[in-house]
């Protein structure tokens, strides 16, 4: 009787144990299946120049929403975001932060993110990685990178067609590889039709400092130059408004700005009047791109380990669709350039040997 009553007590026991190991077990997977993101995340890491710098940054942060708008996502940590770099030092901490909130895929947007994201994918290989504008040898990054030195050809015509001084000027922001491409494509469509036009070079150091930018503005405009290109991010603003304030105290003075990466119309434009100095803009689709890699990431085509390049033949470059100041001439001369471009019959300088060679 005693083994029957302790028999039945065990099996008692037993089965409570697995009824709520069982309830246990389901508890922990219901739990897993709530936290498990459903969502492909994606976040970016602008450079120094800001996520508003009307520019380079700002069209890769469009990409980047055009991409969560199309996918129903929304800003966040769940969705698409950015952290802001104040300086260079702030890449690692803020490449490091979205690891771990488990972005899918995060960006670097510059060249001079190219060490901090070569790190953190080397410490992260399950991580996704994209850079803008550099390359990084890793199966987990994808390198984008664009053809600058076309675009920059076809600005170049336009500022040989424009110029009455025969001064033309390049501002460069800090002087890199990425950035030769832009000065070497736009001397090279200079020169291209006008071999007479001088094209003064310079280089602020910053792509952040607008008043670097002001004063080598101003420096080039009093020596006689009348269109400046400028390939300087934020540090481009003050070119803008050094130009506007000659141009508003001396309406007939013929002073230019080339915008570049975004179409930079509206930063031309001089308030209470009709006048806007931006001749036009060579507009980098930085944007396409982020959104391509993007989706091509979410679908699980994502290109690591791969340069993925975008030129005038994959409307990665071209000229700003606002043509306002430009002549029906100059827009000839231009889709002119851009088929002999295309077609090969003109290969564009990206290097100054090559250019030097070109010329």
């Amino acid at each position: 009787m005693k083994k029957r009553k302790f028999g039945l007590a065990l099996s008692l026991v037993l089965a409570a144990s697995t009824i709520m190991g069982a309830c246990g077990n389901g508890d922990d997977k219901s739990k897993g299946d709530s936290d498990k993101k459903n969502n492909f995340t994606v976040a970016m890491v602008p450079d120094t120049g800001g996520i508003d710098d009307k520019s380079f940054n700002q069209s890769a942060w469009e990409g980047l929403q055009a991409f969560g708008k199309d996918n129903g996502l929304e800003k966040g940590k769940d969705g698409f975001n950015y952290l802001q770099s104040e300086s260079d030092a702030d890449y690692t901490t803020n490449l490091n932060k979205l690891v771990r909130q488990h972005y899918d895929l995060i960006y670097g947007v510059g060249f001079t993110m190219e060490e901090p994201i070569k790190e953190a994918a080397a410490q992260n290989p399950d991580t996704n990685f994209a850079i803008v504008d550099a390359v990084v040898e890793a199966d987990n990054v994808a390198s984008i990178m664009f053809k600058e030195n076309e675009g920059s050809f076809l600005v170049g015509v336009i500022a040989a067609m424009k110029t009455k001084s025969n001064k033309i000027g390049f501002i460069g922001g800090i002087e890199s590889e990425i950035i030769k491409k832009f000065e070497t494509g736009f001397i090279a469509g200079v020169k291209s039709v006008n071999p007479k036009a001088e094209v003064q070079v310079k280089y602020t150091g910053s792509f952040s400092d607008a008043s670097l930018g002001k004063a080598t503005a101003e420096a080039m405009y009093k020596s006689g130059v009348d269109v400046i290109y400028h390939a300087a991010g934020n540090s481009g603003n003050g070119i803008f408004t050094e130009a506007k304030n000659i141009k508003k105290n001396d309406p007939d003075k013929d002073v230019w700005v080339i915008g570049v990466d975004k179409d930079q119309a509206n930063e031309g434009k001089i308030a209470g009047t009709d006048m806007n100095i931006t001749l036009t803009s060579m507009i980098k689709r930085v944007d396409l791109a982020v959104q391509q890699v993007s989706t091509d990431a979410k679908e699980g085509k994502f290109p690591g380990g791969q340069i993925v390049e975008f030129g005038l033949a994959k409307d990665g470059v071209d000229i700003s669709p606002t043509t306002d100041n430009l002549t029906d001439e100059m827009i000839k001369a231009v889709n002119e350039y851009k088929d002999k471009i295309k077609n090969g019959e003109i290969k564009v300088p990206s290097t100054q040997k090559e250019l030097d060679a070109f010329l």
